[in-house]
């Protein structure tokens, strides 16, 4: 647990600074868990009662419309994720978060998180800085969608992590992407040509 609670203090020192008495109150409060390949953090229709905080590993964010998959995210280490919205809302989650590789994470309860907040100016700081931190990521996740080729989006999404990018299976990616698996083979096929 010591290794991924260094990840998590050298993840929230990039968006906060933290003094150390405060750091080990808010590091008690995690919990370490390890997940299997294809496993569901958090279902369809679950209340999320969890922030997550990837420290090995990778998941998948999607939601289902009209009996069909549709990949809002990756989540890769060193990353937050939550179904935010039902995490807030305290409504069944809309979206279904699912490792898929081993993953192991460190997570906090709602109710924890919010006690801290209660009792601790610094820990609202870090819980509103680890909000807006994932809010930057969403906006530029849309952003994104509106303003680049799938293209452009795969290579980004590569740049980011290329060696867990390799562990996605291409039907996730291309749902992610927005295209068919046919249309992100082309891409890949024409990005190995341009490497040769």
């Amino acid at each position: 647990m010591e290794n991924s609670l260094q990840r998590l203090k050298q993840s929230l020192f990039q968006i906060t600074k933290v003094e150390n008495p405060q750091w080990l109150e808010f590091a008690q409060q995690w919990e370490q868990r390890s997940f299997s390949k294809q496993e569901i953090l958090t279902s369809f229709d679950q209340v999320e009662n969890y922030l997550y905080f990837i420290s090995k590993g990778l998941v998948r964010v999607y939601y289902l419309l009209e009996g069909k998959e549709h990949g809002l995210d990756f989540c890769f280490e060193n990353e937050f994720v939550t179904s935010y919205s039902s995490f807030l809302t305290r409504r069944p989650s809309r979206v279904q978060i699912t490792t898929i590789l081993p993953t192991e994470v460190l997570r906090i309860h709602y109710q924890q998180i919010h006690k801290m907040y209660d009792q601790s100016k610094t820990s609202e700081r870090i819980g509103r800085r680890i909000a807006e931190a994932m809010y930057v990521r969403k906006t530029q996740r849309e952003i994104e969608l509106l303003s680049l080729s799938a293209d452009q989006r795969y290579q980004n999404l590569l740049n980011k992590n290329p060696r867990l990018v390799q562990a996605i299976p291409i039907k996730y990616l291309a749902s992610y992407l927005g295209i068919l698996p046919e249309s992100l083979s082309r891409i890949r096929r024409k990005l190995r040509n341009k490497e040769a």
